[in-house]
Formats: C-alpha cells, structure tokens, sequence
C-alpha cells in the first residue's frame, strides 16, 4: 500500500498598469493511495487506485456523509466528499477481484464510463484540443497542436459529437480545482460554452488571441504556477453537462445488451493532434442483457475524438454530476504545472473498439 496527501494553499497577488490588485486565497487537495496484490503462486499482481477526485478544497473533503456516497453493487463511488479509509478497505478486496478476473474479449462494445473515469477522456480529447494555442500552433512541443483547426469552428456546424454532447468551459465552478475569480492577466473569469448539441462553437482564449475568434475580451483563461513564470494560456475546467432527462447508472446499464462498465482512470495514449487515443481504467465489469455479470481485465479501448464523442448515446442527469481532474497537469517549455478539473455524469458510448491489453504476439 502507498497513499499521499497533496495539498495547496496558493496565496496570490496580483497588480497590473490597467489599475487592478487582486487578492485571491486558493486551496487544493487532493488525497491517493495504490493498493497491490500479488499472487504469491504465480507472481501476477492487480493495483488498485483510489477513486478520489483532486479538488478545489480544504481538508473537509476528507469528511464525507452519507449525502456523499453513491452505493452500487460493485462498491462506493463519492461525490463532493471522500472517505479514504472507506476506500481503502473496498480497493484491497477489488484488487484481489482482479486477479481473478476474466480477460476481455476483443471486439465491439457499448460502453458506460463513470466520471472517475470520463475525466481523462475528457482532458485529452476534449480539453487539450480546444485550446486556441494548440490550435493556432503556438503550442506544439509539449503534447502536440490540435485537429480542431479554424475552418472547422468558421463552418459552425462541425459535428464533434452527437446532440447529447454539451461541454462547457467554467472557470468559476465551486469546488473545482481551476476556480478563480481572476486569471493571471487580471480578467475576470465566467462560462462558456464549447460544444453545444454536438457542435464546435467556441475555444479557450486569452487576452492576446480573443480577437481571432471574433470576441471583445478575453475567456480568462492565463495562468503562471509561479511568481517568476511567463503566464500564459491554460485550460479551464472542461467539463461534459449532464443529461436533461432522469437517468442512473442503474438504467444506463440496464439498456446495455452487450457492454463494459468502466470506474477510474487508467494509462492512455493519445496523439499529437489529440484525435486517435487508447484509454484503460482501473476496474471493468462486463453488461449482458442490461444485467452485470462479473469482472473483467485487460481492457482498453481504442477510437478517433470525433467517433468517440458521436457514439455518446445517453447521459445520467445532474444528480449523478461529479468532479474528476489533474492535480499537475504539465505543459508549455521550461515545463509549468497547473490543476483542472472535468466533470460529468456517467455516460453511454455505443459500438466502441476494445482491444485485450494482455494478450501478446
């Protein structure tokens, strides 16, 4: 078992020519373990991590209530608040589930991806390529540019994903870890929209590039990690708005015939425009006939932005909303850190390709 608690009190003032001096007081945790188990007849192991989200908190994170937690059959998820011994103690238990699991059979999948999960999919292929930097190719050696080019925003009507898909920029969002009032450029922070019904209608944007898109000021997204860092564009909590009408993670499963159901984030690869990606999680339960079945492993899967984001079928609603996020999240060179969040309801994505991560050739 290894376990760590990071937490932040970033204590920022900042003063400019235009006449501004802002005070902000900004706090972050964000606690984790990664319990192992290993078979000590065969030598393989399984980890399990925990399935707490960094926030934009102090330590009453740690204090959750019973309004906290969402119990399934496959465990405890939390929402706004974490109980980490809580945690613990149902991770070593899955950790050995692993071990026995069944590995995957390659093929075609409807998947539902909780937002332990969801998050990462969301950064990668939704977060980094919206940012006006990439995009222009200001930004390139440090996680690639962006497939999201002009022409495709000018169309207004290209089809990033299907009419479910409403994702939203908010810098202010309560509780997440990119809140603020002010960016580092002392513009006041609000929402935007990036994709509404599927289709591209916005970026992120800073003070120096508002005007390529047409608006009067900048989105507030600038951000230095440090007093003697260059600010400079970073992105805003990215996250996917829930469904309007009334869905649980029971009913989404319950509308598979074929499926995975995946909880937690796991390694990915993503290319350098952020459209061909590979994600994994930490656990996978396989669906037949609306009906969990049992556990699987070696599961990943494999798809282009666009076609992942268009096979999003359903979305829970707002009661099931949850913050997932980056605590360090790198880019620009020399190298900054900042923290982000992306939220989201569990959501259904139909036909998606999963490969078997542990067969070999």
């Amino acid at each position: 078992v290894n376990s760590i608690l990071f937490m932040v009190n970033e204590q920022k003032y900042f003063a400019s020519s235009d006449n501004s001096y802002i005070d902000q007081d900004i706090h972050r945790i964000w606690p984790t373990f990664f319990i192992t188990k290993i078979n000590k007849e065969t030598g393989k192991f399984e980890t399990r991590n925990a399935l707490s989200a960094p926030m934009g908190m102090g330590y009453e994170y740690l204090d959750a209530k019973p309004e906290h937690k969402i119990v399934t059959p496959q465990g405890t998820l939390y929402k706004g608040r974490y109980d980490m011994l809580e945690d613990a103690k149902q991770a070593a238990a899955q950790a050995g589930e692993k071990l026995k699991a069944k590995s995957v059979e390659p093929g075609k999948y409807d998947l539902v991806l909780d937002p332990s999960h969801l998050w990462l999919t969301i950064h990668e292929s939704c977060g980094h390529p919206t940012e006006l930097d990439r995009v222009l190719g200001y930004e390139a050696n440090f996680a690639g540019t962006s497939f999201l080019t002009l022409d495709k925003w000018e169309s207004k009507n290209f089809k990033y994903g299907s009419k479910e898909v409403n994702i939203t920029a908010d810098k202010t969002e309560v509780g997440s870890l990119g809140a603020v009032g002010y960016d580092d450029e002392g513009v006041k922070c609000g929402k935007w929209d990036v994709i509404k019904e599927g289709v591209l209608v916005n970026y992120q944007a800073i003070r120096d590039q508002a005007h390529i898109v047409g608006l009067d000021r900048s989105q507030g997204c600038c951000y230095a990690d440090n007093w003697s860092s260059v600010q400079f564009q970073r992105m805003a909590n990215i996250s996917l708005q829930p469904g309007k009408q009334k869905l649980s993670i029971a009913d989404q499963i319950k509308n598979v015939e074929k499926g995975i159901y995946i909880v937690g984030d796991g390694s990915f690869s993503i290319d350098q425009q952020r459209y061909n990606f590979q994600f994994g999680g930490q656990l996978y339960y396989e669906i037949k006939a609306g009906k969990i079945v049992g556990m699987l492993k070696d599961v990943a899967y494999q798809a282009n932005t666009q076609e992942f984001w268009n096979s999003c079928s359903a979305i829970c609603d707002q009661s099931d909303y949850r913050l997932g996020g980056s605590f360090f999240d790198g880019k620009g060179q020399p190298s900054q850190s900042s923290a982000v969040s992306h939220g989201s309801s569990t959501a259904r994505f139909n036909g998606v390709n999963v490969i078997n991560t542990g067969r070999k050739i």
